[in-house]
């Protein structure tokens, strides 16, 4: 039986979307089964329509990317969570989908499970890895195995150099590039060769 990835993510504006296609895309290319998710939208309609970019973001994926539920969680042996920075911490929407896994918690669902995480923020230095630390935090709890690209592949370098997990400062307004999007997918690859490593 092949691993199965769940690739659970919340995007305002599509930037951390991006990253989660294209880990998804990494995990999918070592033969895993994957699903992408995207967690609930919590922010009412005259926030989102402040931004013409978020609720055209928000109109796009609603049919395109099923919502995340608490079976795909069951169902997976490995996880990617990606989350935009909010205040250098885990966005409310990803926070608030956490927050409903005490049952699985208390069943020891994911103990064991290897886990990684991605991000965005508007500058460089606007929170990216405080961010992942604050989602490493659950993992902690989890029991998970939290598997960080580190520095395992020369492309990395190239995106950054973030040991924690792939990140990508969006100030400038358009979507991550080319070889942010590569240390994306070398993540997903990573942490799905892993998980087939850890079950033997």
């Amino acid at each position: 039986m092949s691993v199965r990835v769940a690739v659970i993510y919340y995007s305002a504006t599509g930037n951390v979307h991006q990253l989660a296609q294209s880990v998804a895309e990494g995990a999918a290319a070592t033969d895993a089964e994957v699903r992408l998710r995207r967690v609930a939208e919590l922010a009412p309609d005259d926030a989102i329509n402040s931004n013409p970019v978020w609720r055209a973001h928000v109109d796009a994926t609603k049919d395109q990317v099923p919502e995340a539920t608490i079976e795909d969680l069951e169902w997976a042996t490995a996880y990617a969570f990606g989350t935009p920075t909010r205040f250098g911490n885990v966005s409310a929407q990803l926070k608030q989908f956490i927050d409903q896994t005490g049952k699985q918690w208390q069943a020891g669902v994911f103990h064991n499970k290897p886990v990684t995480s991605f991000t965005s923020a508007m500058n460089r230095h606007g929170g990216q890895e405080s961010t992942i630390l604050s989602l490493n935090n659950v993992f902690y709890h989890w029991g998970c195995i939290i598997v960080p690209p580190g520095y395992t592949d020369p492309l990395l370098f190239a995106a950054g150099g973030n040991p924690y997990g792939t990140s990508w400062p969006s100030g400038g307004g358009e979507g991550p590039d080319g070889s942010t999007l590569a240390a994306a997918h070398y993540q997903g690859r990573h942490l799905a060769d892993i998980a087939t490593r850890l079950r033997g």
